[in-house]
């Protein structure tokens, strides 16, 4: 994504997450702000598949629990629907583009815990 559209002067009204490798090296990371939006959640390509961003994902949000955050959201990418699906999120409203890339907005629920959504 463009540098502007990253750096948004938020980072330290957030709580991040940050995964590294054996080496310590980092491979991923996460943010969620004060009102349940999860961001800037990535994990570099040669290590996806391999449960680093689900464990990103279950650490954010205990981050956020520990806040009093309840309710969940996010803008996926369309290509993540499904990783976010099997975390309990639902997909609402228009797709749309960010930095000209597609997303949808989702969503989860207190009760909505692991497992795929029906």
């Amino acid at each position: 994504m463009p540098e502007g559209i990253e750096i948004d002067g938020r980072d330290s009204d957030c709580c991040h997450v940050l995964a590294c490798d054996e080496h310590g090296n980092p491979v991923g990371t996460a943010r969620i702000d004060g009102k349940g939006k999860i961001g800037r959640m990535v994990v570099l390509p040669e290590y996806r598949g391999m449960g680093i961003g689900a464990g990103m994902l279950e650490a954010i949000m205990d981050c956020g629990r520990a806040k009093g955050i309840t309710d969940f959201h996010l803008s996926a990418q369309i290509t993540a629907i499904g990783f976010y699906r099997k975390m309990g999120f639902e997909a609402y409203g228009e797709e749309f583009l960010e930095a000209g890339i597609r997303h949808v907005n989702m969503s989860r629920i207190p009760d909505n815990k692991h497992g795929t959504v029906s």
